[in-house]
């Protein structure tokens, strides 16, 4: 077994990895930092304050500043109407009142923004409060907060994808590359060893590196940021694997035919940017019309961030998982098949 040319070939692979501090960070580590600046900057806290604007020296404007300036809910400022028009203008503030009468107030706001929306409708109840409105129907409120719809939550999941897209494409294709540049694949034509063992010992080595892959962002989320892991471990690591087999077989494909490395990164980054963009990695998918969902659907990368956000934050199971899954199997023997076929040593 030590010496078949799959185990020789994946033990180079693997080796050529580690003596790339480079990439060591860019797999390991930036994820993890990643994490943590997303993690800090959306960690659960009290909502904003909306910023208020109310143009002064107009009949009415002393009333409404004091009807609402007492309220904790707002930051109110006051300013003159050119002032105003541009404090609006460059989003300084949400929204500005402008006092017609002592009963009569015009609200200008951007309705495209929705921190503008909801300081219309704050700003409009507390007016309304200050003048003597009684709500006709008592409410009661009870607020939760439960792990699992934060974003850090959200998000953890879709780095672990992109982490998995971005090793098996970016680090499969440039290694290969830049070995036909070297000429490299030239003196490893004149050995023994076959096609299928030098494009499988990129996946296998893939698969040696995966378990510390996940395991360094995961452990983190957990450990640091609290996030949940509801479904099997077993389930999880399944998803990764297929993602990282699949992932790296188009990585394969990128780099059959691909002679130097600006005309690699070119063809890397066309493949990849879809995926950014459109398969929920920071935002969900959702956001994008429906008529293009059924494109994004069927992207592996989608299918990937699906199967890691119902496995962890639903604690789905296998059976659940299996659309998903066969999906981005599909994209990786499609492209190995073609990858073996068109592979070029020079």
């Amino acid at each position: 077994m030590k010496d078949h040319p799959l185990w020789q070939l994946s033990l180079v692979r693997f080796r050529e990895f580690t003596r790339e501090p480079e990439a060591v960070f860019w797999t390991f580590f930036f994820p993890i930092l990643l994490a943590t600046g997303l993690g800090i900057a959306f960690r659960n806290r009290a909502p904003e304050k909306p910023h208020i604007g109310i143009v002064r020296d107009l009949p009415g404007s002393e009333a409404l500043t004091a009807a609402i300036g007492t309220d904790s809910a707002f930051v109110v400022e006051e300013f003159d109407d050119s002032t105003a028009r541009r404090a609006l203008r460059t989003a300084a503030v949400a929204l500005v009142a402008v006092p017609h009468r002592t009963d009569s107030v015009e609200y200008r706001f951007d309705p495209a923004r929705s921190e503008s929306r909801t300081a219309r409708m704050m700003l409009d109840q507390a007016v309304q409060k200050a003048a003597g409105r009684e709500d006709p129907v008592r409410i009661s409120e009870t607020t939760i907060s439960e792990k699992g719809s934060r974003y850090i939550d959200f998000v953890v999941p879709g780095l672990l994808g992109m982490n998995l897209m971005g090793s098996g494409i970016w680090g499969i294709a440039f290694s290969i590359v830049t070995a036909r540049n070297k000429r490299l694949l030239k003196r490893l034509m004149a050995t023994p060893m076959s096609r299928v063992h030098y494009l499988l010992s990129y996946l296998v080595s893939r698969l040696i590196l995966l378990f510390f892959e996940v395991a360094s962002l995961l452990g983190f989320a957990v450990l640091i940021f609290g996030v949940p892991m509801r479904g099997s471990l077993v389930t999880l690591l399944l998803v990764c694997l297929v993602a990282s087999v699949s992932f790296g077989a188009l990585g394969l494909l990128i780099s059959s035919r691909a002679r130097t490395t600006e005309g690699v990164s070119g063809i890397t980054n066309l493949v990849m940017m879809p995926m950014w963009i459109f398969s929920g990695v920071f935002f969900a998918s959702s956001n994008f019309p429906k008529a293009a969902q059924p494109f994004i659907h069927i992207l592996p990368l989608t299918a990937v961030n699906d199967a890691l956000r119902a496995n962890m934050l639903e604690g789905a199971a296998l059976p659940q998982l299996l659309p998903q899954i066969g999906i981005v199997a599909l994209w990786g023997a499609a492209a190995f098949v073609v990858a073996l076929k068109i592979f070029r040593w020079r």
